[in-house]
């Protein structure tokens, strides 16, 4: 990645480094593209590096006992992952699978734990984002406990608007292309369920769906759910 430093600035965890420092760490990282619905590692291989999106979109992911998938959180442009494993290696507590055509930049743990030793602010950095998908997990566990599959489908949809949403005239956007499946594995039911949810809520004009892209229109309706 050496030839494309620049893009590291708009990677949170790096921002604030000057140019010399961002192109030292290009200069560690590798380049790997994946194909829409390649696997980039799978729960319980051992893990040795932090990851982080250039290009595309994935979902991290565990499966249950059952069979039955049960996705964690999803991770866009911009955003690292797998951090979880940065300062104690182990095995992957979770598997990660593109949902496009995805580019990730890769820098083994041991690199990683050097620039973390000069630059303490990206220590912290990547604290909270550590510390930020452990209270969406609290807030996940919550609503499976405490809310019907209405409410855990509106609290998601609200969730993600606030991660990856891009304003139009008419409301939100949610820029992740989502299957119903998926978003039945998000919230811990059927894709029948969901496919019933979803017209009820386009039936009151709450959301648009269109090509698996789904608009938050009346975000009130939703919080109400």
């Amino acid at each position: 990645m050496a030839d494309s430093w620049e893009f590291l600035r708009q990677v949170p965890v790096f921002a604030g480094l000057n140019p010399e420092e961002l192109q030292h760490i290009a200069s560690l990282a590798l380049r790997r593209r994946y194909r829409k619905n390649m696997y980039i590692f799978m729960e319980g291989e051992p893990g040795d590096a932090i990851y982080f999106v250039t290009r595309g979109a994935i979902k991290l992911f565990q499966v249950l006992e059952d069979g039955r998938e049960k996705i964690l959180h999803f991770v866009r442009e911009g955003e690292i992952f797998a951090e979880v494993l940065l300062f104690e290696g182990g095995l992957y507590p979770a598997t990660a699978q593109t949902l496009e055509d995805t580019e990730v930049g890769i820098i083994r743990n041991a690199d990683m734990e050097e620039l973390l030793s000069r630059h303490g602010e990206m220590a912290v950095k990547i604290i909270k984002v550590m510390s930020r998908r452990l209270r969406q997990a609290q807030n996940h566990i919550r609503d499976l406990a405490l809310k019907g599959a209405y409410g855990r489908l509106a609290s998601s949809l609200l969730q993600l608007a606030r991660q990856y949403g891009k304003p139009r005239e008419d409301g939100v956007t949610i820029d992740l292309n989502l299957s119903q499946q998926e978003l039945a594995s998000l919230i811990g039911t059927s894709r029948e369920t969901v496919a019933r949810i979803l017209s009820d809520f386009k039936r009151l004009g709450t959301v648009e769906v269109e090509r698996q892209r789904i608009t938050i229109i009346e975000p009130e309706k939703l919080r109400e759910w």
